[in-house]
C-alpha cells in the first residue's frame, strides 16, 4: 500500500463524506474522481462501496440521541410511525433496486451520465427553489405514512448516478410541502437502511473481490468518510436554513458543464 494510494484513499473518503448528504451526487463525484485519479483500489468497487459505511455511521454518532429516543420509546404511537414511515420510504429503492440492480450498473455508471445528470439536477434544484412552496410539514415525527412513501418513490430517482440521493428525496420532499429543515433530516434518516441496505447488497454481490489486503485500505477510507460526513450532517442544517439549496444547484451545473467540456471537448 503506497503512498500515493493512501493519498487517494483519504480524499475519496473525504468526498464521500462531504458529499453523501447534500444534493450533490456523491456517487457521481466518486465515479468522477476514481476516474480522474486512476484509483487502482480493490476490485469491484469494494473501496468505494466500503467507505458508504463511515457516512452512515456518522449520521447514527450525530443522530444518536434522537434515533435512542426513539427507539427506548416504541411503545409510543408517535415512534412507532416514524420507523415505520422510515420502513415505508425505504421500500421502493429496496424492491425497484434489487431488480434492477444489474442493468443500473452495466448501463449508466459512467463519467457522460453523472455529467448530464449533474447539470438536469441542478437546474431542477433551481426551479423548485423559485417555486412558492406551502410547507405542510415540518416535523418528520409527524409525516403519514402515505407522505413517506411518496417521498420513498422519489428517492428511486436517484438509482441514477449523479441524481443524487439526497438531493431526490430532499428536493420530492419539497415539492410534496415539507419544510427545508424537515426535507433534509428526513433525507438524514433515510439514508440509514437506504445505504446499510445498499452497501450490504453491493458487498455481497462483490463479495469474490473483499481480501484482507485491502482491509487497511478501507478502513483509511472510511475514518475518512466519517469525519468529513460528520462535520457536514452538523452544519447542513443551518447552512441550508440561511442559503436555501440554490447554491447546490449552481454547483451542480458548474461541476457538469465542466465535465461535459472535458468529454466532448
Amino acid at each position: 500500500m503506497g503512498l500515493v494510494l493512501v493519498i487517494q484513499a483519504v480524499l475519496l473518503g473525504i468526498v464521500e463524506g462531504l458529499t453523501e448528504f447534500i444534493p450533490v451526487s456523491s456517487t457521481g463525484h466518486l465515479i468522477l474522481l476514481v476516474d480522474m485519479l486512476k484509483f487502482e483500489g480493490p476490485q469491484g468497487a469494494v473501496f468505494e462501496i466500503s467507505i458508504q459505511m463511515g457516512a452512515i455511521l456518522a449520521v447514527c454518532y450525530a443522530y444518536f440521541g434522537r434515533l435512542w429516543g426513539v427507539a427506548t420509546t416504541l411503545k409510543q404511537q408517535q415512534s412507532q410511525r416514524f420507523v415505520l414511515n422510515l420502513l415505508i420510504a425505504f421500500m421502493p429503492a429496496a424492491v425497484i433496486g434489487v431488480l434492477a440492480h444489474s442493468v443500473i450498473k452495466e448501463l449508466l455508471f459512467s463519467v457522460t451520465v453523472v455529467s448530464w445528470m449533474l447539470v438536469i439536477g441542478g437546474v431542477l434544484i433551481l426551479l423548485i427553489e423559485r417555486m412558492q412552496i406551502v410547507e405542510k410539514h415540518t416535523d418528520v415525527l409527524n409525516f403519514s405514512p402515505l407522505l413517506a412513501l411518496k417521498i420513498g418513490f422519489c428517492q428511486v430517482l436517484a438509482m441514477v448516478p449523479g441524481t443524487s440521493r439526497s438531493g431526490a428525496t430532499i428536493m420530492g420532499a419539497r415539492l410534496l410541502g415539507v419544510s427545508r429543515k424537515s426535507a433534509t433530516e428526513f433525507s438524514f434518516f433515510l439514508a440509514i437502511p437506504t445505504m446499510l441496505g445498499a452497501t450490504v447488497y453491493d458487498l455481497y454481490k462483490n463479495r469474490d473481490h473483499l481480501v484482507a489486503d485491502d482491509m487497511g485500505l478501507i478502513a483509511i477510507g472510511f475514518f475518512a468518510a466519517f469525519i468529513a460526513a460528520l462535520l457536514v450532517v452538523k452544519s447542513v442544517i443551518a447552512f441550508i436554513e440561511r442559503h436555501g439549496f440554490t447554491p447546490f444547484g449552481y454547483y451542480r451545473i458548474a461541476l457538469g458543464c465542466v465535465m461535459l467540456a472535458l468529454i466532448y471537448g
